[in-house]
């Protein structure tokens, strides 16, 4: 009996093992629901892992270009890959925001993901502030790229058009209640012989914003 439960285990473990290095190599993107099946869904959508594609060794002077796949629900929506603690990658579909050779990640938390302080709303959102290493995924490319929070409340309603990062609505009782709350990163390329490995500019940039 424990010699055959030995051999079930050891043939289930080769068989994930086996999925995940095939996984590796051909990749698997988030999922890319609708407007009304996320909506449907709580505001949530299915991991992917790895993201696959040409690794791009070109550094990017501007970044407007990304305004065309700015649609988070059609099939050229933009893919984050972060790094997980247990060493699998987790990717989610995001929203950049392009300023000329600047660019953003906004992201923001509603409904039940406001009861959970930043940055415990998201999974991803815990990636990236633990490790600010993430690979995008732009049209099939992939660009290695290091994260750095915005923290000036001031340049997070800039990039908002001059809306504040924490929107508040009345509630029933005549209360104002946080409906959402907004958070950019800066986003820079690494590994790319123009910036070296990017992870100095997104510490100075890190450093030298002003805490909230």
């Amino acid at each position: 009996m424990m010699k055959s439960l030995k051999i079930s285990l050891l043939v289930i473990g080769v068989l994930v093992v086996g999925a995940l290095l095939t996984l590796r190599v051909t990749g698997l993107s988030p999922g890319h629901p609708s407007a009304e099946e996320y909506a449907k869904s709580g505001r949530s959508a299915r991991p992917g892992l790895w993201l696959a594609g040409e690794v791009v060794q070109e550094a990017v002077t501007n970044w407007d270009w990304v305004n065309q796949f700015g649609d988070p629900f059609g099939p050229n929506a933009t893919e984050l890959e972060t790094r997980t603690w247990y060493g699998i990658p987790h990717s989610v579909t995001v929203l950049l925001v392009p300023r000329g050779d600047e660019l953003y990640l906004q992201s923001s938390a509603q409904t039940f993901r406001l009861n959970k302080q930043f940055p415990y709303s998201k999974a991803w959102w815990r990636n990236v502030e633990r490790d600010p290493r993430v690979r995008l995924k732009i049209d099939g490319k992939i660009y290695e790229m290091t994260v750095a929070l915005v923290q000036d409340r001031d340049e997070v309603a800039r990039l908002r058009g001059e809306r504040d990062s924490i929107v508040k609505e009345a509630g029933t009782d005549g209360n104002e209640i946080v409906t959402e709350e907004w958070h950019y990163w800066r986003v820079f390329q690494r590994n790319v012989p123009e910036y070296g490995t990017g992870s100095a500019v997104a510490a100075s940039a890190s450093t030298t914003s002003a805490v909230q």
